[in-house]
């Protein structure tokens, strides 16, 4: 069976994000499974329903287009300020319209995100799961929380512990059981 198209979102703009840092990582660990593709979101305007009459961004259509082409998509995200970054609900907005022709619908999704602290991500991924739920995305079920120490990805995007390793290849393959069920 040919891999799936993954389309693998950061809910960061910052060039050294340790989110980001863990998405390369988890893309590595899924290749097997997955095809990634990273989906860039930081060059979308901000959303404003005044532009959907005018003429619709390109960054959007782009968007739109990455995300509905995947067969699923990974987000990995950091906690602002106990919820989701702005960039991060941009992009869904985005995708989301116009009304009745957004692309999340059926969408097989899955969430994870890391920090420093033991759950930082906690509140920010209940709320995405809210927000793709509503959208209509399948998300699959249970929390990841990540605590980011310096060393949790190496240099070639390798993740050195065998236990953390092992417990996100773990989430990698359970994943992607997801997407094949979906896709059967």
């Amino acid at each position: 069976m040919a891999p799936f198209k993954l389309a693998i979102i950061v809910g960061s703009n910052r060039k050294a994000s340790i989110n980001r840092k863990l998405a390369q990582a988890l893309a590595k660990l899924g290749s097997a499974s997955f095809t990634p593709h990273f989906v860039q979101i930081d060059d979308l305007p901000m959303y404003n329903q005044d532009l959907e009459a005018a003429a619709w961004p390109q960054a959007a259509t782009r968007l739109k287009s990455e995300i509905e082409g995947a067969d699923a998509v990974l987000v990995v995200t950091p906690e602002h300020n106990r919820s989701i970054p702005a960039v991060l609900k941009n992009a869904i907005d985005w995708a989301a319209r116009p009304s009745g022709k957004g692309v999340w619908g059926g969408k097989a999704a899955a969430i994870i995100g890391t920090s420093p602290g033991g759950v930082g991500t906690a509140c920010a991924q209940q709320h995405l799961r809210d927000i793709l739920g509503n959208q209509g995305a399948l998300v699959m079920g249970g929390q990841m929380f990540i605590t980011w120490k310096d060393g949790l990805v190496d240099d070639t995007d390798a993740i050195p512990n065998d236990a953390t390793r092992a417990f996100l290849q773990t989430f990698m393959e359970k994943f992607a059981g997801l997407v094949g069920k979906l896709a059967a």
